[in-house]
Order: structure tokens, then sequence, then C-alpha cells
């Protein structure tokens, strides 16, 4: 993280007032103040990540996501014979926060901020789902997106959608 002297001045004022506001987290800022004030490299890159950044196509594909999980489970409940299908495989589990962090924030931004797939059951860990989950939602949105109904799905191609 590349800052001026001013802008780390901005901000080390800013963690300083954010002890005093916050002391539940003062140690927290304190340590992030020492940081942007002796100009400590590779503790700025940490902070960096804090600040984190998500391109509009990732957020889109996470949207899709989160949009075939609902067509999933609308499509199952329409089933008239839902007997080969347990439900708890069409559950959306969200991202490992170990190694999906900032997709795990914005799905997390997208339930409980804009309020959107507010029905997915967040689980105890709130979407974290504690194992790398991106490359595996990749293929299942690749086999939903090549179903003609997405919103209407057959028992087999919920099926073929989770083992993807």
């Amino acid at each position: 993280m590349e800052m001026t002297n001013a802008q780390r001045l901005i901000l080390s004022n800013q963690y300083k007032m954010m002890t005093m506001l916050d002391p539940d987290n003062a140690e927290r800022y304190r340590r992030q103040q020492t940081i942007i004030e002796r100009g400590y490299g590779l503790q700025m890159c940490e902070l960096d990540r804090d600040f984190g950044d998500l391109s509009e196509e990732v957020c889109r594909t996470i949207i899709a996501i989160m949009e075939m999980h609902h067509a999933m489970h609308v499509s199952w409940t329409n089933l008239k014979d839902s007997s080969g299908l347990e439900e708890r495989r069409l559950a959306f589990l969200g991202f490992d926060a170990a190694t999906e962090a900032r997709y795990l924030g914005y799905v997390r931004f997208m339930v409980n901020i804009e309020g959107r797939y507010t029905h997915f059951d967040s689980g105890t860990h709130g979407f974290n789902a504690q194992t790398p989950m991106w490359e595996k939602y990749h293929r299942m949105l690749t086999v939903w997106q090549t179903c003609p109904r997405q919103y209407h799905l057959s028992a087999n191609e919920i099926a073929q959608i989770i083992n993807a």
C-alpha cells in the first residue's frame, strides 16, 4: 500500500480517534496506527487486505452462484418426487474464510446489508464453508447455465448440477 506522508498522517489520526470511540478494539487500532506511522511495509500489506476489492465480474459471478442455489431450491420444492435428492445438498454453503475471505465478505454484504437471499441459512459460521468452494461453484454454474429452464429444473438436472 503506497501512501503519501499526508495520507499516513490522516489515517494515523483516524486510528487514534477510533481507539477513543471503540475502546473494545483499542489495541487493534493502536497496532494499526503504529504500522501506518512507521511505514512497516509488510504489515501495511496486511492492512491493504482489509480494504480488498472485487471486480464487477467477480461480483456478478457470486450473484449468479447464489441465484443458481435459489433456482435449485425453488425447482426442488416444485418437484413431484424429490425423494432422490436431499434438501441439505442444495444449500448454499458460502465460501472459505481462510482462502476466499473476499468472496465470503461479499456474500455477507449481499445477505446482511443488501437484504438479498435472506432465505439462505447462514449456519453457525455465517456462510463460512470452511473449505474452498470457488472452483466447485464454477463447475456447478457451467452445468446450470446449459439447462434450458433454469428455474424449472428436473431432478436429474439438479443432481447433475450438485454433482458437477
